[in-house]
């Protein structure tokens, strides 16, 4: 039974490949949920970067995700005397290389561009990046790959 899921898996990394037109920021917008974390890079003057070469993947929080931080929060964030933490939370996002789901689930962290480490761990099918669930995997862009997560990423205060 493994043989037929590796090999589909395998085409569906193909058929993605061949697909992916847009970097993961314009990859995001198409999307259409993930306006806030849009704003967010724009404010910290991350959008460009994301739009380099890469690769990239990015664990990327829906704007809902984003509603579920306590009031106030990214407000306070997308504030200019904030950016260099702003800077902190969004880098702690993002992975570098190209890390397709069938790979994350067979590492225990991830080393970020924040510098920081990243949890990840699996229960059955679930799996989660420090406390954020993945909801959705490997969308293709063409600087990297997207993993969609329900829950905003802190990086620990040291």
């Amino acid at each position: 039974m493994a043989a037929p899921q590796a090999a589909s898996a395998a085409k569906h990394e193909k058929e993605t490949t061949q697909t992916a037109k847009a970097c993961v920021v314009d990859t995001a917008k198409k999307a259409g949920s993930f306006n806030t974390l849009l704003a967010a890079l724009k404010a910290a003057d991350l959008e460009s970067a994301l739009r380099g070469e890469g690769p990239f993947t990015v664990f990327a929080p829906t704007d809902d995700a984003f509603k579920k931080l306590p009031e106030g929060t990214v407000e306070s964030l997308l504030k200019p005397e904030n950016k260099d933490k702003l800077k902190a939370v969004l880098t702690y996002h993002v992975v570098p290389g190209k890390v397709y789901a069938k790979h994350v689930v067979k590492l225990s962290s991830a080393k970020t561009l924040n510098g920081k480490e990243v949890k990840i761990t699996v229960e059955g099918d679930t799996v989660k990046v420090d406390n954020a669930k993945v909801v959705k995997t490997d969308i293709e862009a063409t600087n990297g790959v997207i993993h969609v997560i329900d829950t905003v990423l802190l990086p620990k205060d040291e």
